[in-house]
């Protein structure tokens, strides 16, 4: 039986961006009453050097920080590091692992996603997530000659620029590389990159690091941590040393529209007595291929009939709402993609329970400008506005939704050009009717805008183009822009002057 350790007036589960927004959020709100914060790891993730660029579009940094620093800042916040059992809805109170009961009055769940890994239980297979997997995926590299990447998002992205000294056969399903995050024009644009030697890295970020006091897993150890940590922040990797054990910077094979049929271990594969590919040079032809005559730990086998040995495999397939601790006894409404549906005040179907961040599916009715990603942004927004809401319910006083939910933005680095998403930018729901208008310089910059009806909806911008805040009030003000045609993005029309 489950002792009733405390009782808090307002409990936030998840120790990464959306939970700790919430928190801080709510503990400014309510300076005399506790907030309890419940996470299984020592390190929080803390939002520092936050800076509105634009009305949208925001930068931060992703601070990781003891808990101590948080309930030193906030005298109202108690951190509580454990990982939650079960939540029990009806009676208001949440089960942790060492089984201790804590009683809230309203509840947020931010326990965020978890990595889809392929092949789940084999040693060779890494999902990155969080700080965690990214350490030990940091320790196999320095070994490695060859490594396989799995999956065509953000993470998959990154690493496929910044690994250097080590083949990479990176595997997607779609056609070109960056789905999520673009049309094959822009993967075009960005794939020399790939081809060419990595500039100067620049100088360490001046910030603080702090680790656990646990020792690290012995060599050659495959344990993985058994609690899934928040998300890695948007500079995740600059930490981080992706040297492996060549001389080379880039060599990276990538294979499209295709994904993984099976995966063998090195004895395994040797009785099957396949055959695998060796690394292809540069521009070489499908019959061209040699068999490989390394002997590799893991043999992975594509769709399209290819096989490929190598040191390990990077899982980057995506992420799915860590709701499995909550759902049991309680009669949330989950959204076809896994995550607890919430409302245009972050509620989900049970009284006084919200939840935000990668965990929660928004099914409100969007603004025409916007969609939900699994955003480091988009995690940070949702904890700060839900809150917002906690206060605005309790207090009963009424709250308009957020403006950033009226634009969807972003803005990231890929392959070390500054990119930028706005509003519909892949033409998301516009369904056949609508147009772009393209502007590319190699090597320079990649412009993309979406027009419907002569009105842009969406745009892409790759490269210190200075368009952002031109391009955001065009999409918010939905000005009829008929009358310029192609000339929008003529390079010598200089469109600040007429709509900034």
């Amino acid at each position: 039986m489950a002792a009733l350790c405390n009782a808090g007036r307002f409990l936030v589960v998840g120790g990464g961006i959306a939970g700790v927004t919430c928190a801080e959020q709510i503990a400014l709100q309510f300076p005399a009453d506790d907030v309890i914060l419940v996470t299984p790891s020592p390190l929080i993730k803390a939002v520092t050097h936050f800076k509105q660029i634009s009305k949208a579009l925001e930068e931060f940094e992703v601070e990781e920080q003891p808990i101590t620093m948080l309930e030193n800042k906030f005298p109202n916040i108690r951190v509580i590091q454990s990982a939650v059992k079960r939540l029990e809805s009806a009676q208001h109170i949440i089960v942790t692992e060492d089984d201790k009961q804590y009683k809230y009055e309203k509840l947020c769940i931010c326990a965020g996603a978890k990595p889809k890994l392929i092949f789940e239980g084999n040693p060779y297979v890494l999902g990155i997530r969080d700080t965690d997997s990214a350490k030990e995926f940091q320790k196999q590299l320095k070994q490695a000659k060859r490594i396989a990447i799995v999956g065509n998002g953000g993470i998959a992205l990154e690493l496929a620029y910044e690994i250097e000294g080590c083949e990479v056969i990176w595997a997607i399903k779609d056609k070109a590389i960056g789905n999520t995050f673009f049309d094959a024009g822009a993967a075009e644009f960005l794939i020399p990159q790939l081809r060419t030697e990595k500039p100067q890295a620049p100088k360490p970020l001046k910030r603080t690091k702090y680790t656990t006091e646990e020792g690290e897993p012995d060599e050659g150890s495959s344990s993985r941590p058994a609690e899934v940590g928040s998300a890695l922040g948007p500079d995740w990797h600059e930490g981080l040393n992706l040297k492996a054990t060549k001389d080379f910077s880039h060599r990276v094979q990538i294979e499209p529209s295709c994904e993984i049929k099976n995966v063998y271990l090195h004895d395994d594969f040797k009785k099957l007595q396949m055959l695998s590919l060796d690394f292809p040079k540069l521009e070489q032809d499908d019959r061209d291929a040699k068999s490989d005559t390394k002997s590799w730990p893991v043999y992975i086998e594509l769709t399209n009939g290819k096989i490929y040995g190598c040191d390990f495999i990077v899982s980057a397939t995506g992420v799915v709402p860590n709701v499995e601790p909550f759902l049991s006894g309680n009669n949330f409404d989950v959204a076809v993609d896994g995550g607890l549906k919430v409302d245009d005040h972050m509620r989900t179907s049970l009284p006084d329970v919200y939840a935000a961040g990668d965990i929660c599916t928004a099914s409100w009715e969007h603004s025409s400008l916007w969609q939900q990603m699994r955003l480091w942004t988009q995690a940070r927004q949702m904890g700060w506005y839900a809150g917002k809401c906690i206060a605005a319910d309790l207090l009963g006083e009424a709250i308009e939704m957020d403006f950033c939910f009226e634009l969807f933005a972003h803005v990231t680095r890929f392959f070390n050009y500054k990119v930028v998403l706005l509003g519909k930018y892949n033409a998301q729901g516009l369904g056949s009717d609508h147009e772009l208008l393209l502007r590319c310089t190699k090597g320079h910059e990649y412009v993309k805008t979406v027009m419907q009806n002569g009105r842009m909806m969406g745009a892409v911008l790759i490269g210190e183009t200075d368009l952002d805040e031109t391009f955001e009030n065009l999409i918010l003000n939905q000005m009829d822009l008929s009358m310029y045609g192609e000339n929008l993005l003529d390079p010598n029309v200089d469109i600040e002057d007429y709509f900034d």
